[in-house]
Formats: structure tokens, C-alpha cells, sequence
């Protein structure tokens, strides 16, 4: 969104910047280091790391910051307004219930996916992954199945300027890391409207994905089977997984 200069208040901005610089990389920052991460002066950074304390969204030792629970109105409110995830989690479910597997359903966010929807696991033990797959998760789109096929959904314009001057993180032997090969994955995926990824984003973990498309035949998320252990062959979680994947699509759309 694209708003008048007089319009924008630059303190909240700073302020969000600030919230932001916490991830999982860096759970705890000092002034210092939160300066160099938004982008701010030591002397403002210290300010609203000390303001966002006061309205209890950190907490702090007095030298060292750290999000304190209150963050989590933010994501509590979206999730209880939203009609997206509401509208697909019954679908979510059911689809854990038939297979035994946990499904997610996933929009793009700048170079990150995040999970807004996410399926109890029926039947099968399941391991907590390095990164986690909990709602609000980001993850990396170009390493991952739903990202690949929301970047799919693009024109190339859009994409194009998505890609430029992008550098692609090297989160396994296996991710791929080059422009014009991530291109051809993505062009790829429109071919097959659905995306296969294993081991790009963490050793081990499978996972396939579908767009979930509008009346109107806008993609506005993605939905996804993910399975670790290296429990399938590609060939066969197409077999097994893509028919339903595909149907719980077809079953949404009048909902999105």
C-alpha cells in the first residue's frame, strides 16, 4: 500500500522495525545491536527498545531485550478475525484425519511464507523441526513448496522484481540458491500447478503443495502436505497426496 508522505508516521515505523529485529536467530538484542538491524542510531534504537518494555510487548534484564507474551495479540487477533484461516481450517483437519499427516495452509510475506493455518496431527508421532511448523511461522519462499508456488502465481514482471538483486540463503546442500534455476523451478511448478520440495529447507523433511485459488482464479495461498523422515518417494506422495490435495483445493475455492 502506497500512502502520502504527510500520511506516514515514521516513529511507528521505526517502532516496527525495532519489534521485527527479534527472530529466530536473535531471540535477546541490546541497543546495539538493535540499531544495527533496524537500521537506527544506538541513541533512537535504545528509545524504543525502552518504550516497547514500558507497554509490555518486551521484557528486559536492563542491558538485553527479549519479546515478552504480549506480541501475541497481535498474531491472537489476526487469526480470530481473519476469515482465511477460519474458512480452511474444517478442510485442514479433515485432511490430517484421512492421512495421518499435518497440513498446512501458507501466504507469502515479502521473501518469507507464513503459516496461517496448520492441522492437528492424527495417529502419527511427529518430531518438532529445527525451524517449526507452528502458526506464524516464516520460512524461507524460495526453499520451500508453498513458497515456490505462490512465486508461480506471479507475472513475470512481478517476479521479476521479487528476484532482483535477491540473494538465496543456503539453508541445506540441497537448496537451491541460484536465480536462474529457481526460475526454472517456479516455471516448473505453473506447469504442474503444484510443487515437490525435499530437503531445501531442512535435512530430512518432504513436502508437497498446491495453490488454493479465489472464485476468481486468484491464488491467494497455498496449502501443503509435510512429511519428515524421508518416509515417501516423490512419485509416491504425488500418487498418494496430490489427489487430495487437489480436491481440498476445488473444495475451498467458494470459500476464499
Amino acid at each position: 500500500m502506497t500512502i502520502a508522505k504527510p500520511d506516514f508516521i515514521e516513529g511507528i515505523a521505526k517502532g516496527m522495525a525495532v519489534l521485527e529485529s527479534f527472530d529466530t536467530e536473535r531471540q535477546r538484542l541490546n541497543a546495539t545491536l538493535a540499531a544495527e538491524r533496524a537500521g537506527l542510531t544506538r541513541a533512537a534504537a535504545r528509545r524504543h527498545l525502552l518504550t516497547l518494555a514500558h507497554l509490555g510487548y518486551l521484557e528486559t534484564d536492563g542491558s538485553y531485550f527479549w519479546m515478552a507474551p504480549k506480541v501475541l495479540r497481535f498474531s491472537g487477533s489476526y487469526l480470530a478475525s481473519s476469515r482465511l484461516p477460519r474458512a480452511l481450517q474444517p478442510t485442514l483437519n479433515r485432511l490430517a484425519a484421512q492421512t495421518g499427516e499435518s497440513f498446512s495452509a501458507v501466504v507469502l510475506d515479502g521473501e518469507e511464507v507464513v503459516i496461517i493455518a496448520r492441522s492437528g496431527n492424527y495417529g502419527t508421532p511427529t518430531r518438532v523441526l529445527a525451524y517449526g511448523l507452528h502458526l506464524g511461522a516464516r520460512l524461507p519462499a524460495h526453499a520451500t513448496s508453498t513458497g515456490r508456488v505462490l512465486l508461480a502465481s506471479m507475472n513475470t514482471s512481478q517476479l521479476a522484481r521479487w528476484l532482483k538483486g535477491r540473494v538465496l540463503p543456503r539453508l541445506t546442500p540441497h537448496t537451491v540458491t541460484q536465480v536462474r534455476q529457481l526460475r526454472q523451478r517456479i516455471a516448473q511448478v505453473r506447469k504442474d500447478d503444484c510443487c515437490f520440495a525435499s530437503e531445501e529447507h531442512e535435512l530430512g523433511v518432504q513436502a508437497l503443495a498446491v495453490p488454493l485459488r479465489d472464485m476468481r482464479g486468484h491464488t491467494v495461498a497455498a496449502l501443503n502436505v509435510v512429511l519428515s523422515g524421508g518416509r515417501y518417494q516423490e512419485e509416491a506422495l504425488r500418487r498418494d497426496m496430490l489427489p487430495l490435495l487437489f480436491e481440498a483445493a476445488r473444495e475451498v475455492r467458494s470459500l476464499l
